[in-house]
């Protein structure tokens, strides 16, 4: 069953996806990071506390979630954004879904991310909810 989600930005543009991870509301600055792998670790790094990461990299979740790939003890983001979220291929690991519902943390799928970061580029950092 899948859950419409929408990012709105303090400029006025709206961005609808599908939601996963935990059904709860967020808030906060919105920033990107450009990595192709690292997920697990951008998600629970604590420099990213109080902010919604949009990942530009257009698969994430292909290599799951495990304790060892881990910044922290959670996740800090106050949401994740991406393109499309993979189910884990490899055997022995969590899938980035769960481990996101798991601690409370929302995310939005389908959106173009890339078209959301030359927004953000343009201008400057927006806040959203």
């Amino acid at each position: 069953m899948t859950r419409a989600a929408v990012l709105g930005l303090e400029d006025g543009s709206v961005w609808w996806g599908e939601a996963f991870g935990d059904a709860s509301p967020a808030s906060g600055e919105v920033v990107f990071n450009t990595a192709m792998t690292g997920y697990q670790e951008i998600a629970s790094d604590a420099s990213y506390n109080g902010q919604m990461v949009v990942l530009t990299y257009p698969l994430i979740g292909s290599y799951g979630t495990f304790d060892r790939a881990a910044e922290s003890r959670r996740p800090w983001v106050e949401a994740l954004v991406v393109r499309e979220l993979v189910e884990s291929c490899r055997a022995g690991t969590g899938d980035l879904d769960a481990y996101l519902r798991s601690y409370g943390v929302p995310g939005l799928l389908g959106i173009d991310t890339r078209a959301l970061v030359r927004r953000l580029r343009a201008k400057g950092t927006l806040r959203g909810a």
